[in-house]
């Protein structure tokens, strides 16, 4: 294995010699941190003056991984974290693929697919209508990995502490949101936030439930979806009670009836009877946006106002893809002009020179219009850019 990090740390190394190199902004305030390759522990509380100085910082010695701060410090060198002098935070939102309910990275770009559109909801649904953030102050990008990260930098926002963050992010996931009554404003002709957004998803709920009852063509799946939804919303507001298939598929009998599913449009939830609270949850967890965790600490990234961030122009590690930065109306999965993650962040090689063999089966991979489903034994001819990715993620070896 160590020769195999060699090739990999010296095909990185190659790459930070001669791409540009993003500059964040307020650049001499930020800390870096590095993860090296072969599991050395990470290099932190460095700083550097200009851009050129990290780029011969990476051509001397190859990084598996490179963060920078969200935090903007006075003394981003020194060792002690109470010593480098806090002065503020960008306000970043992480969305992981891996944090949504149901979905695996096996099926990486499924996931992509799926993470791409919590993105964009939460820009389009919560972020710019809710809040009144600016375009201006914002920064996309592809996290080279499992999803995207949206950095937000309106001055007036450095100064948030913790707790105020956690404030808007509980308001994204939607905790402590009155359905009932919401949807009862909504009938009295107040349309905003999170009254529209659950009326919005009404029908369509409304419909995942009949063709559960009428056990239609991907019902099984979307049974599953919902149960994981489900629980990950009885986490996050600390319930216990389980939910069962049995159950929603009570709830779907129930509402698989023309007359009553229009008196439920009309806000008569009481017609459900002891369903009323599994289908107003179930509408709840089907409009929030899942954020993802940071680490053990288990508290999402937005709260965390001394965050490490991945540094967008470097490799990921674990892939090889290059964390990209887009514009905003390219995140949109309907947009023409549509941020494609699987052709726009391959920087290695593109020759398909490259023998290698699948190490597991059921793995599911895409390199532009290149889609592969993993099985053990079977070998390949890729480019350098897809071997990368296929053996950092350990789904292949190198022939020869």
């Amino acid at each position: 294995m160590a020769d195999g990090w060699a090739r990999f740390a010296h095909r990185f190394s190659q790459y930070y010699h001669t791409a540009p190199l993003w500059s964040p902004p307020r650049f001499r305030t930020r800390e870096w941190m590095f993860i090296p390759f072969g599991g050395a522990p990470p290099l932190r509380h460095k700083a550097f003056s200009t851009t050129a100085d990290v780029r011969q910082f990476l051509s001397e010695r190859a990084m598996h991984s490179c963060f920078y701060s969200t935090a903007y410090w006075k003394r981003p060198y020194e060792l002690k974290m109470d010593d480098k002098g806090w002065q503020g935070a960008d306000l970043i939102f992480d969305l992981d693929g891996d944090h949504l309910p149901g979905v695996t990275d096996k099926d990486f770009p499924a996931m992509l697919e799926v993470i791409q559109e919590q993105a964009w909801s939460l820009w389009n649904d919560f972020l710019e209508p809710e809040f009144g953030f600016d375009e201006r102050f914002l920064q996309v990008t592809f996290s080279g990995h499992r999803g995207f990260h949206l950095h937000y930098r309106d001055p007036k926002f450095f100064h948030l502490d913790s707790e105020a963050r956690r404030e808007l992010v509980s308001h994204i996931r939607g905790e402590g949101v009155d359905v009932q009554g919401g949807l009862a404003r909504f009938r009295e002709g107040d349309a905003k936030g999170w009254t529209r957004r659950l009326r919005a998803g009404m029908g369509d709920m409304m419909a995942t439930l009949t063709n559960i009852n009428r056990q239609v063509e991907g019902s099984a799946e979307e049974l599953k979806r919902l149960e994981a939804e489900l629980r990950s919303l009885q986490r996050r507001e600390g319930k216990t009670s389980q939910v069962t298939a049995d159950a929603i598929r009570k709830l779907s009998s129930l509402i698989d009836h023309p007359e009553r599913s229009k008196r439920l449009m009309e806000g008569r939830f009481d017609l459900l009877s002891n369903y009323q609270g599994l289908f107003l949850n179930l509408l709840k967890s089907d409009a929030s946006v899942v954020l993802g965790s940071a680490g053990e600490t288990d508290e999402v990234v937005t709260i965390d106002v001394r965050r490490q961030i991945r540094w967008p122009t470097s490799l990921h590690g674990k892939t090889g893809m290059r964390v990209t930065e887009f514009p905003l109306n390219r995140l949109d999965p309907d947009g023409s002009n549509t941020f494609n993650p699987l052709q726009e962040t391959l920087v290695l090689g593109m020759d398909e020179t490259i023998e290698v063999e699948f190490t597991l089966d059921g793995a599911v991979a895409q390199f532009g219009e290149r889609r592969f489903e993993t099985k053990a034994g079977e070998r390949i001819r890729i480019h350098e850019s897809g071997a990368t990715f296929l053996v950092l993620k350990g789904w292949a070896r190198i022939v020869g």
